[in-house]
């Protein structure tokens, strides 16, 4: 079965998104934190634009969180929306609170943290760099 790992996409915030994700989960970048200004033609970016991140990756548990940020010189545009959610399976409900505050703090919460009708203490937000998380400890996991 092939590993399936979250990527995200910043507008030059991924830096300070990924280093606010490190101070929640803990751990070290893994490998080094690649900037726009390393990448061949970079003379040719605009000096606001050199020090975006091309690639960040964040060990957590078995799985790897990963993003860049945008390049508006380059036509891309950043849309937020609400059709992704990083899912959390948190092994206490301790940890399942722990992280809820400490990742939703400075964004909207969807819905507090709760026991649910299927079993399970869940809740939803969205970060303040607009990443919506999902936070699920359930004691029968299937």
């Amino acid at each position: 079965m092939p590993k399936l790992n979250p990527y995200l996409n910043f507008d030059g915030k991924a830096e300070e998104a990924f280093n606010f994700y490190k101070s929640v989960f803990g751990g070290e970048f893994l490998g080094p934190v690649t900037r726009m200004s390393e990448l061949p033609g970079a003379e040719n970016l605009p000096e606001n634009e050199k020090n975006r991140i091309v690639h960040i990756a964040l060990p957590i548990g078995n799985d790897i969180l990963m993003a860049s940020d945008i390049l508006p010189s380059a036509g891309h545009k950043l849309i937020e929306g609400n059709n992704n959610y990083i899912s959390i399976f948190p092994d206490s409900r301790e940890e399942a609170d722990r992280l809820f505050n400490a990742l939703s703090e400075g964004g909207v919460v969807e819905m507090p943290m709760a026991d649910q009708f299927w079993g399970a203490y869940y809740g939803s937000f969205t970060d303040k760099f607009g990443v919506r998380w999902m936070i699920n400890y359930s004691t029968n996991p299937q």
